[in-house]
């Protein structure tokens, strides 16, 4: 894999795992968060997702990606996405208990779904423009 690519990647896999975590948790039935680490996840995908598309715009700039402005296009779509997916989870961590019932709504939640796929589209394109691109090959 690219280097160029390993902060996006960390990223990636920060709230892919934290998804994966909860689609577990909702379905335990767990009226709290006591004894789990679904807390521990949330914070994570938090961090990962704060400055995600500041990120991607800068690896984008860097190797100034053609055509910029669909590239500049897609970012605001993520930063929303972001953004949204970000108050869904802040919110859900602001609760003093944690149920499963909780976590499947934020499972549910369209803001979460739509910046996971952001993030699948966005590592596809990178991975495909810097592995062409010969200077980040080498990076």
């Amino acid at each position: 894999m690219l280097t160029e690519l390993t902060e996006i990647d960390e990223r990636c896999d920060a709230i892919e795992e934290c998804y994966e975590f909860m689609l577990g948790y909702a379905g335990k039935g767990f009226p709290s968060d006591e004894g789990s680490q679904v807390r521990s996840h949330l914070q994570r995908a938090l961090q990962a997702i704060s400055g995600l598309a500041k990120a991607a715009g800068n690896l984008i700039e860097k190797h100034r990606l053609e055509p910029a402005g669909k590239y500049q296009a897609f970012l605001a779509v993520l930063d929303r996405d972001a953004r949204d997916s970000l108050a869904a989870i802040e919110l859900v961590l602001a609760q003093p208990t944690i149920s499963s019932q909780l976590i499947d709504n934020l499972n549910a939640s369209i803001h979460l779904r739509a910046l996971l796929t952001d993030l699948f589209l966005l590592h596809g394109v990178l991975t495909e423009r810097l592995s062409a691109d010969p200077i980040a090959a080498s990076s």
